[in-house]
């Protein structure tokens, strides 16, 4: 439960046709189970005391009574189970019969919930027995207790706010319009679906799409409990496809007749920031009746998989379309600038690095989209005193295999001629030098542009503008950041991406060896003719960087989780100790907050994913905000000495 994680399972026991006594203990024999693993929430499937398939024996007062005898029992085993679970049962309210899910809690029961689409069609006749149930919520009695019933009810944990419960029943979910629908604009986190959903041919992938994208719609986790073995095969049969779903996931399947049960964790507080920052979810609860409930406060041990590259798919065949539409993107952003502003060239600092080769890669892509030749593209390499013959080399490979134009400045005698005009000792390496590099550089691009009546395209990657590695009106400027978007784990499998498609071995084996360059931006003197400055030695690990990035931006996570999810993402690779991992997420915050300067005045560029630093865009935040409570937060978790 700490940080909003609540673990949840949906089951589909085995059960008897009308034998209320057995299906109890089925039941409760998995809720017991589950309660030891830390389960605390479970949800049964529709009709799971009765059985769905007992037709016309609803309506026999012995069956209806039957249910009730074993929600009560239920409720008596169950008091001192720190769960909350949802069974389905008949009930008979004011001479009508209706399709229920009771809601219980340490022997109490919480609520009643009434189905409120009853499918009357093919091979279903719910309407047969059973009445709609109503969104005004009364008081029955049930099991000697004083309920809520109604469609307009939700559960909120006092122990974990962001825990609010909500519940439908199986057509419910296939109707035009599900009371999901409104319990998430009420304030649901978490729905719960009861179901008795048989099995046809293709309904399967039709009901893991169904529950996938109703929880991405209402920015939820969605918990569906479907029947299974031992309902009557009369005309059906019914395989026990359970699912856990969180804003558009499958986080946990049970495959149709696997006779198992799906279990994960939900993030409660993700939906909850999702929520927050998306101005079209409008909250509204008249008509709602909310039940408050305890729950034992835990730290909930994870067991769904946090991926530590959140930014790239790790399904090859996901990751090479993902690939292929970032760079139609970027291309196509490119090309709209080139053709609205008229410009004869693309022009582009070359450096034989990761970042500066996918631009260019894009640029070629731009040019081909516009029917124009790759030779209108304009690479540039500005060798200096960090230049290494291996970067200098692959650059002029790589234009020379793409077909572009290229030029090459050296730069050494101007930023010199520079250095003398401020007064700068070339035998002092400090920042000064550096910068005093990529300005030259910037200014050698920019009045190249004018030129040849061109535009200059920026390489800096979305990883770099996060830690502010660009140096101010330096690479940080031009025209248009084709690779603002894109984070640097994700650059080198575009590169790569590009390299399994290329039209020569030569262009194949130079992009594989600028994957294999370390990333740097040469600015310091090499050392025996190698590089000098490794960028990851300096700012830390990106793929640390783009999993705090993500959850910093994406989730508005704060520290200490983040923290939490680096641990488990990174558990078992030796070299991310805990001390390891903390060090570079203060890093992070530190230079986050210090670099904002650099990203409120950024060029233009294509937003490419669901992250992104533009300040016209997703992102906006004072250059002089302070830092004090995250590094406060981050304080508190600091690791011993390992």
């Amino acid at each position: 439960m700490k940080d909003g994680f609540l673990k949840a399972a949906a089951f589909s026991p085995a059960l008897r046709v009308a034998d209320c006594t057995y299906n109890a203990q089925q039941v409760l024999a998995q809720l017991q189970a589950a309660a030891q693993r830390g389960v605390k929430l479970a949800v049964f499937p529709e009709f799971c005391l009765t059985g769905y398939t007992c037709g016309d024996l609803f309506l026999q007062r012995t069956l209806q009574q039957g249910a009730l005898d074993a929600l009560e029992w239920l409720l008596a085993q169950t008091c001192t189970l720190d769960t909350v679970a949802l069974v389905g049962l008949p009930l008979l309210v004011h001479g009508k019969l209706y399709n229920c899910a009771a809601v219980l809690c340490r022997g109490q029961l919480l609520g009643i919930v009434p189905k409120t689409y009853l499918p009357n069609y093919g091979e279903f006749y719910e309407k047969r027995q059973f009445t709609p149930g109503s969104t005004e919520v009364q008081t029955v009695t049930v099991c000697g207790q004083q309920v809520p019933f109604g469609t307009s009810l939700l559960f909120r944990c006092r122990q974990m706010p962001s825990f609010v419960l909500g519940v439908e029943l199986c057509e419910d979910l296939w109707s035009a319009l599900p009371p999901s629908t409104f319990h998430a604009l009420a304030g649901a986190t978490v729905i719960a679906n009861l179901s008795a959903s048989d099995e046809t041919v293709g309904k399967a992938e039709y009901r893991r799409a169904l529950v996938a994208n109703q929880s991405a719609r209402l920015l939820c986790g969605y918990l569906y409990a479907s029947a299974g073995h031992g309902e009557s095969t009369t005309d059906m049969v019914f395989a026990g496809h359970d699912l856990v779903a969180e804003d558009g996931s499958i986080l946990a399947e049970t495959a149709p007749f696997a006779d198992d049960y799906a279990e994960t964790e939900l993030d409660c507080q993700r939906m909850e920031a999702e929520r927050a920052r998306n101005t079209s979810f409008e909250h509204t609860a008249e008509g709602y009746v909310t039940v408050e409930f305890d729950l034992t406060p835990e730290e909930t041990v994870l067991t769904r998989r946090i991926d530590p590259a959140p930014f790239v798919p790790g399904d090859p065949q996901r990751r090479a379309a993902r690939c292929e539409l970032i760079l139609k993107m970027q291309a196509d952003g490119l090309a709209k600038r080139l053709e609205h502003a008229h410009a004869k060239t693309a022009v582009i600092g070359i450096s034989g690095g990761l970042d500066s080769c996918l631009a260019l890669l894009v640029a070629v892509r731009a040019m081909k989209q516009l029917h124009r030749p790759a030779a209108d593209v304009l690479a540039v390499t500005m060798p200096c005193f960090g230049t290494t013959k291996r970067t200098r080399s692959n650059a002029e490979i790589l234009c020379e295999e793409l077909g572009v134009s290229f030029q090459e400045i050296r730069i050494a005698n101007t930023v010199r001629s520079h250095f003398a005009d401020i007064g700068q000792d070339e035998t002092v390496l400090d920042v000064t030098f550096e910068n005093g590099q990529a300005r030259v550089r910037t200014l050698e691009l920019m009045d190249l542009a004018n030129r040849t009546g061109g535009l200059v395209v920026g390489t800096g990657d979305l990883s770099e503008l996060a830690l502010g590695w660009a140096t101010y009106n330096g690479d940080h400027m031009s025209m248009y950041g084709v690779n603002a978007g894109v984070p640097k784990t994700l650059v080198r499998y575009l590169v790569q991406y590009e390299a399994e498609a290329a039209a020569t071995a030569a262009l194949h084996d130079v992009l594989l060896d600028i994957l294999a360059t370390p990333v740097s931006p040469e600015l310091l003197p090499a050392k025996d003719g190698e590089i000098a400055q490794i960028t990851e030695d300096l700012v830390g690990p990106y793929e640390l960087h783009d999993f705090y990035l993500y959850y910093v931006l994406r989730c508005g996570f704060g520290p200490a989780k983040i923290y939490r999810l680096a641990k488990a993402a990174f558990a078992g690779r030796a070299e991310y100790t805990d001390a390891v991992l903390y060090k570079w997420l203060r890093n992070f915050y530190w230079r986050f907050f210090a670099q904002q300067f650099k990203r409120s005045c950024l060029p233009d560029g294509p937003k490419v994913g669901s992250v992104t630093l533009s300040p016209r865009g997703d992102w906006r935040m004072p250059s002089d905000a302070c830092a004090t409570l995250w590094l406060a937060e981050l304080e508190q978790l600091k690791p011993g000495e390992q």
